[in-house]
């Protein structure tokens, strides 16, 4: 016996009503999932003769933004150590990272950055070195400026910017005593360091920009371009010394950011 029900006009309102919000939830799932999820963490990576506080202003314009920020502090005694120590704090990332390296940081973010958390790179006035190539290499690889100039390896094989020369070499476009506190506060770099061969090289297979310091004088502009074109890396020119991503903070972010939003 069959029976027949009969839906009241009402009935048949609130069931057309709540199938038409669950298709509207539906929908909205859909496409909050089709969003590409902007990557969040910034891992900053400073060079030689430098500590991980100078990041400061691109550190509070990041996170201002909204962005997850961590310093790695290396411990510029070998580039195994200095990968070690970024590898460390990419690993406590939630997600994916954005990986900025300045100077010699350009180095060990060359290997650090074949970590699968890695999504992206950003050089900054930075090495690049390929397999087998030492950051040696590199200095060298153009006169060395006047302005510039690192001291002999000490008795325990630590190698210093010149003191006399820190500011026209390192920070000329920062205040005097600005760089005359980083001068009598710098950490110096084991020597042995610069003859290390990169043995991974991240940047052949993930996105890669460089900033070219166009007034550096510790790295020459003219060797931070020959390294960023031949990665293929997309070059943004700033105006500042070598200490860019200091004096230049808001430039130097919006890269990371750019990198952070295409990745």
């Amino acid at each position: 016996m069959k029976t027949s029900i009969k839906f009241s006009d009402n009935l048949r309102f609130l069931v057309f009503t709540i199938l038409f919000i669950a298709a509207l939830v539906g929908l909205g799932t859909h496409v909050a999932n089709a969003q590409p999820k902007r990557i969040k963490n910034i891992v900053l990576v400073h060079g030689a003769f430098a500590d991980g506080s100078g990041w400061k202003p691109v550190y509070d314009i990041l996170v201002n933004k909204g962005y997850h920020v961590s310093i790695v502090q290396n411990p510029l005694t070998s580039l195994k150590a200095d990968v070690d120590a970024t590898n460390s704090v990419i690993d406590r990332q939630d997600g994916k990272v954005i990986l900025v390296g300045h100077s010699w940081g350009g180095t060990v973010i060359t290997e650090a950055g074949v970590n699968e958390k890695v999504a992206a790179l950003v050089y900054v006035a930075a090495f690049m070195p390929d397999k087998g190539e030492t950051t040696g290499k590199w200095v060298a690889a153009a006169p060395a400026a006047p302005e510039a100039g690192f001291t002999v390896p000490d008795q325990f094989g630590f190698v210093y910017f010149d003191p006399a020369k820190f500011y026209g070499g390192f920070a000329a476009d920062l205040s005097q005593a600005q760089s005359d506190l980083m001068s009598a506060s710098q950490v110096p770099i084991m020597g042995k360091c610069f003859e290390e061969p990169v043995e991974q090289v991240a940047w052949k297979n993930k996105p890669s920009y460089g900033i070219i310091a166009t007034h550096d004088k510790a790295l020459s502009p003219s060797t931070e371009r020959a390294m960023y074109e031949r990665a293929k890396a997309k070059i943004t020119e700033i105006k500042g010394s070598h200490v860019i991503f200091i004096s230049q903070p808001e430039e130097v972010a919006d890269v990371i950011i750019k990198a952070a939003n295409a990745s």
